[in-house]
Formats: C-alpha cells, structure tokens, sequence
C-alpha cells in the first residue's frame, strides 16, 4: 500500500494520486491521508482506495503503508499551521517505510541542496521514483 498524504488543503496529494493512477492503474493500492476531510475528499476523489484524515487515521494506516509520499512538512511537527501534530510527524519519520518528499516546507524551514524546480517538474520525479519503486517492491 502506497501512503499519500496531503499538502496545500490535498492538492498536491491529489495530483499525485491521480498521476499514479495513469501510470500504474489499479495495479496498486493507495491510502489518501489527510489532516481534515476537505483535503482527505479531494484525494478521495483523484483516485484513492481509502482516504481517511486527523491523527488516529495516520496512527492507523502508516505502519501499514511500504512507500509514503507527500511534502517534507508531513515530518516537521506542527506543520500546516499546527494541523500535522507531533506524532503525526513522528509517525510518519519513524516509520521504517520509504518516504520520498517533495521539498516544499513553511517559510521558516529551508532546504539547500536542491535545485528550485516547479512543482510539476517535481510531481514528474515523484512519479518516476515510485515506478522505480514499484518494480523492486510488492505494492498491494
């Protein structure tokens, strides 16, 4: 099971949900989660099998998920203006899962290294990741 959670109110996870359908069609399962139920609908609606939001929801279904996808916020606590709570991050870090992050972070947080590419660009090497993935990993 592939774990997308949400960024931007779902919009990202909801690309990314939907660009994975067109890849890989229902060949996988994927788990929307979110931090409110706008987000967790939104996601639902690009494609996801199961779409749950609020913190029991990522207690629940991340220690399920074999790759876990979504902004690099989902591992800073208190992220999303407080919505993403320390033990959603913490679960989500801990999680002995891959995670493959799209580097998007609050104003206060800035990560070096990395070339400034527009989303699209960067949805495009999430996608590819995952193919890349899938082909060494089982996905349910």
């Amino acid at each position: 099971m592939i774990a997308v959670v949400d960024g931007l109110g779902g919009s990202i996870g909801a690309e990314i949900i939907s660009r994975l359908r067109q890849e890989l069609g229902n060949k996988i399962k994927i788990t929307a989660l979110a931090t409110n139920a706008v987000a967790s609908a939104k996601m639902l609606k690009s494609g996801a099998n199961l779409a749950a939001s609020g913190e029991n929801a990522f207690l629940v279904n991340i220690p399920k998920a074999k790759l876990i996808i979504g902004p690099t916020s989902i591992v800073i606590p208190n992220s999303y203006s407080g919505e993403l709570t320390p033990q959603m991050a913490e679960t989500i870090a801990n999680s002995p899962s891959k995670k493959i992050l799209i580097p998007i972070t609050g104003e206060d947080i800035e990560v070096v290294g990395l070339t400034k590419n527009p989303l699209p660009h960067l949805m495009d090497e999430v996608i590819e990741k995952v193919l890349i993935e899938q082909r060494t990993t089982k996905f349910e």
